[in-house]
């Protein structure tokens, strides 16, 4: 059992709400469900809850062809044939064409780790299904050798989701569910201050009220994410743009500086066109 409890760093500022569910997580031992809009910091938060709780972090990146198995272990039968027909003794050992994966790797550690399986939804819909035995019990079944490996110190384990597809039932039932709300201003401004800990006071105050509208405008596929405002930030400050030009900023007439670093397509920007064109009609 994990002694310590998550309380945040220096460097993610942590809702306790947040708190709540990663620490409720752990004393359930189940894993922590993480959904949110991209760029609200749920890969990041697996990176700070091991850092907190000075464990080891353990990272499985899901791609649209990951498969369970993967994650568990792959026999790597061509090496073996090659080295077969090339008279190499070590086929006489199947065990040396079993490649760990990230699971078998976080269950054999000596220490409890943090295990990340990032953007689950990613894979085919039956990837979370495929995982429902392992992650309940902790353990898996190696056929090639006839082994069983077991967690010797049950992972922390984190799983974010973008929303992109509908998660299995029996795969919700398993998780300890937490969704990262869009922060509110004063808690932006918090997250802010920890990147940037040398902006000023106006700059900061008149370039969250420019987000914020930015956020607000009807019609945008992506609106602009915590990740976005930090990037746009830093160019503020690069460039020396003054607190008092963002203050008087309308953008039913005009795009703020630097927008490429909030805006992504060019439907979002034509949406922002379309708001100049009605103001004009007005």
């Amino acid at each position: 059992m994990i002694d310590k409890r998550f309380e945040g760093t220096d460097q993610y500022i942590a809702t306790k709400d947040l708190q709540v569910a990663v620490n409720a997580a752990i004393v359930l031992e189940r894993p922590l469900l993480v959904k949110g809009e991209p760029g609200t910091g749920k890969t990041m938060l697996a990176h700070e809850v091991a850092k907190a709780l000075e464990l080891n972090l353990i990272t499985w990146h899901i791609k649209s062809t990951s498969t369970a198995q993967q994650g568990l272990y792959e026999y790597d039968a061509v090496s073996r044939l090659r080295d077969s027909q090339l008279g190499d003794d070590r086929v006489r050992d199947i065990g040396n064409y079993i490649i760990p994966g990230k699971l078998w790797e976080a269950f054999t550690a000596d220490a409890p780790t943090v295990t990340l399986i990032d953007e689950v939804d990613k894979a085919d819909i039956e990837f979370p299904n495929d995982l429902l035995l392992e992650l309940d019990r902790m353990e898996f079944y190696v056929y090639e050798t006839k082994e069983t490996v077991r967690a010797r110190q049950r992972p922390i384990i984190i799983i974010t989701s973008n929303n992109e597809k509908d998660l299995p039932d029996a795969f919700l039932r398993r998780c300890f569910f937490h969704y990262i709300r869009f922060p509110d201003k004063e808690t932006m401004k918090r997250i802010v201050q920890v990147h940037h800990p040398d902006l000023h006071e106006s700059l900061l105050k008149e370039a969250l009220e420019v987000f914020f509208q930015f956020r607000e405008v009807q019609g945008l596929k992506k609106k602009p994410s915590t990740s976005e405002l930090i990037d746009w930030i830093k160019l503020l400050m690069v460039e020396n743009i003054p607190a008092d030009y963002l203050a008087n900023l309308d953008l039913s007439k005009e795009l703020p500086p630097m927008y490429g670093a909030m805006l992504k397509n060019e439907q979002d920007v034509h949406a922002f066109e379309r708001l100049r064109f009605m103001q004009r009609r007005m």
